[in-house]
């Protein structure tokens, strides 16, 4: 069964860097910097339905691990740590609620995500100046967390 197990993460975390490596290198017009699809968290959201929330918050700390030293730096590394566990603590949170659908929850989360990369990069820059820019990361997070938990539930229904 532990094998079983750790073939399922490895594959999974393989997709998602698979995911994280495409989304880089798809330029996508007109988005604005710091904004992406977030595609790698079609994986997350699978394992948070398929598996368990330790399951998936596993998944997506060696994702990050691995894509921020494969394409990143130190920064992006806190950039992505932040924004991926306070996304996936919300996102964990509004399942265990069972009030909202995948496409919520998953909204939930990519608005959660851009929240926690704003808060690093204050910190990092010593400045709340930046929170200009909160009403367009909310904005983009939520369209792009919305259509990925919509990808995700048809993921969800169909595999098994």
């Amino acid at each position: 069964m532990m094998r079983k197990n750790l073939a399922r993460y490895a594959l999974l975390v393989a997709l998602a860097m698979a995911l994280s490596w495409l989304e880089s290198m798809i330029p996508l017009p007109g988005l604005l910097p710091g904004m992406k699809v977030g595609l790698a968290n079609l994986v997350v959201v699978f394992a948070l339905y398929r598996m368990s929330p330790r399951d998936a918050a596993s998944i997506s700390l060696v994702r990050v691990l691995l894509a921020s030293a494969a394409f990143g730096s130190a920064y992006s590394f806190a950039y992505s740590l932040v924004g991926a566990a306070l996304s996936l603590a919300v996102m964990a949170g509004l399942k265990k609620l069972d009030q909202f659908s995948i496409v919520g929850v998953s909204a939930a989360g990519g608005v959660c995500h851009n929240i926690g990369q704003l808060l690093v990069a204050a910190a990092v820059l010593e400045t709340v100046r930046l929170g200009w820019y909160l009403p367009v990361l909310l904005a983009s997070g939520t369209l792009t967390g919305a259509a990925i938990g919509a990808a995700g539930g048809i993921v969800v229904e169909r595999v098994k």
